[in-house]
């Protein structure tokens, strides 16, 4: 037997634990085909949220009284494909449990002797991949442009900083905490930072971004982002990556319109899920393995141990809990000597 975490409610507002159910169910077996898959590490994500809810999106809601999902790196317990052995680690979009028996297409081998096995759900999966093209297709940072990130110590704004800053660029990032602050210019290399729940945010931009903004990197909405629009300059960039801060709203986000601020500068504003670029993950994922060999990537997880506790980590994310990539960690890799059973 083994344990699943079920949605069981439409949430309102905040999700709570009484949204939710950690039952017990079969492990299952493998078919021709298939692979028998133990949970390692859980990928907990903002974008979940959405999915929680019956409304049209990118992405099916997920159902009630059935598995939630999301990014997974397993090992391959049992094996009935011909692509994969007995103690491959792969990736893939699988349930939250603790087993899961999947199809040979829907999951993909990791090589974790390059990068710990849980890099693969940050700095080299779709959060280090989503930091890639959204600021790379959309942004387009050059040399001496100052980008503007929020959210930016979390798993996709870190890397946004950090990528423009192989660009050239002036990176002022925006976030939730002193200590969030001191990473985000100690460790990542950020120019400036601003504690938004400290400081006067529209002060502060004024004061850190000179020159104007050319590149808003948002992960966030809500009042930060009213405070950067009056910044723009000419021909500004706004990849549109996220809006946490409206995603537990049980009534509409209303707040300063954008449409002036856009027209008068001629700024694009853009939109866009990291699955756009699915055809070029693999050109995304040489450059940021480079940079991460190279030390010019540093990341940042926050793990919390054991499969019981990942609601609980899912939760932590509206509180700002996190630094970098929010993850569970449910199981270790088993190696040769200590053969999965």
């Amino acid at each position: 037997m083994q344990k699943q975490i079920k949605l069981i409610n439409r949430p309102q507002g905040t999700p709570t634990n009484n949204d939710f159910e950690i039952v017990n169910l079969p492990i299952g077996e493998a078919t021709e085909g298939e692979v028998l898959l133990r949970t390692l590490y859980i990928s907990v994500d903002p974008y979940l949220r959405g999915r929680m809810n019956d409304t049209k999106s990118y992405i099916p809601p997920f159902k009630l009284n059935e598995a939630i999902s999301s990014g997974v790196v397993a090992q391959v317990v049992e094996s009935k494909s011909l692509l994969f052995n007995k103690g491959d680690v792969v990736l893939g979009s699988l349930p939250w449990q603790e087993y899961s028996v999947a199809n040979e297409k829907a999951v993909r081998l990791i090589d974790h002797s390059i990068a710990p096995a849980s890099a693969y759900l940050s700095v080299l999966g779709m959060t280090g991949l989503t930091a890639y093209f959204g600021l790379l297709d959309i942004g387009k940072p050059k040399e001496g442009e100052t980008v503007v990130v929020s959210g930016a110590a979390g798993a996709v704004g870190s890397i946004v900083g950090q990528i423009a800053k192989i660009k050239g660029a002036h990176v002022v990032g925006i976030a939730g905490s002193e200590e969030k602050v001191k990473f985000l210019i100690d460790e990542l290399g950020f120019d400036a930072a601003i504690n938004y729940k400290t400081q006067d945010v529209a002060k502060a931009l004024s004061e850190a971004c000179p020159n104007g903004i050319d590149v808003y990197f948002e992960n966030v909405g809500g009042e930060i982002s009213d405070a950067v629009f009056p910044l723009l300059n000419n021909f500004a960039r706004i990849p549109v990556c996220g809006a946490i801060s409206s995603y537990n709203n049980e009534q509409a986000d209303v707040g300063p319109r954008v449409q002036g601020h856009l027209i008068k500068t001629s700024s694009l504003m853009q939109g866009f899920t990291v699955g756009h670029y699915s055809s070029r993950f693999s050109d995304g994922a040489k450059d940021l393995a480079i940079w991460l060999k190279e030390g010019k990537l540093k990341y940042e997880e926050t793990i919390t141990e054991g499969f019981e506790h990942t609601i609980d980590a899912f939760l932590d994310l509206f509180q700002g809990s996190n630094l970098g990539k929010a993850l569970v960690k449910v199981a270790e890799i088993e190696t040769e000597t200590s053969a999965v059973e």
